[in-house]
């Protein structure tokens, strides 16, 4: 990857066992500069493309589809600020059933629940009332108030007791009289259903897969700025503009 060879360095005191010296220095390479897009390239729409990530692709192979160089898979991740590509690039499906078997334990186990969301419910007038994809509780239920006043709901727990109830008051009139339980309807749909963990990791997974990609005449002008990025000012540790020293605190006897 040549990234790390763009990276700067720091003259560093030895640890190796084998150092002849105190002062003995070795060069490493400064993982801490980190490089990122301009400002104005970040929000400028034409400056991307969007590719969604196939089965079998890697940075490197498609660096080399768009940009011809493999070497350029540091682009793809920068322009996506990707970090630690094990958990931010999707898995191959091998991959992503091995890591599910080792997370949950088994086969069975991946169908169990991971959690629950809310399901599209529309009226009659075929208006979403309730929308899909919101985690909720195992036990959700929804109401909601139709047009010609009436309550439809997916309580079917409290529509059954509602219609069960026979309660007077002192003076013996029924506490809730039939109109008002025949106000209530009991919808057919469910308001909330599982997510099995299955489902769930391969969205996870799936998620992943969308990433935008820097067009090729935009590459140079980010090398440009990222080697400009990278280099060092004038400071007490500067060597020259691709080194500084790191404190030796031998010398001062700490």
């Amino acid at each position: 990857m040549s990234y790390f060879r763009e990276l700067p360095n720091i003259s560093a005191v030895s640890l190796l066992p084998g150092r002849q010296r105190s002062d003995e220095r070795v060069l490493i390479k400064n993982i801490y500069k980190r490089a990122k897009l301009r400002t104005d390239v970040d929000y400028a729409i034409t400056a991307f493309d969007f590719k969604v990530i196939k089965e079998g692709d890697r940075p490197d192979t498609l660096a080399d589809k768009l940009y011809g160089d493999p070497e350029l898979d540091y682009v793809i991740l920068i322009t996506n600020n990707i970090i630690n590509i094990r958990d931010q690039w999707p898995l191959s499906n091998a991959d992503l059933y091995t890591y599910m078997l080792d997370k949950y334990g088994s086969e069975e186990a991946l169908e169990e629940p991971h959690h629950y969301e809310t399901r599209e419910i529309r009226d009659a007038f075929n208006r979403t009332v309730l929308e899909a994809g919101h985690e909720v509780d195992s036990d959700f239920t929804f109401s909601y108030t139709t047009l010609s006043g009436n309550t439809a709901t997916t309580d079917k727990t409290f529509y059954d007791a509602l219609q069960e109830n026979v309660e007077v008051d002192k003076d013996g009139k029924p506490i809730f009289t039939q109109a008002y339980k025949d106000s209530f309807i009991l919808l057919k749909a469910s308001a909330a259903g599982p997510v099995s963990n299955l489902r769930y990791e391969t969205l996870k997974n799936d998620g992943k897969r969308i990433i935008r990609v820097l067009k090729p005449e935009f590459v140079g002008g980010f090398i440009s700025d990222m080697r400009a990025i990278m280099k060092y000012e004038t400071s007490s540790q500067y060597i020259n503009r691709t080194t500084k020293a790191a404190y030796n605190p031998r010398e001062t006897g700490v």
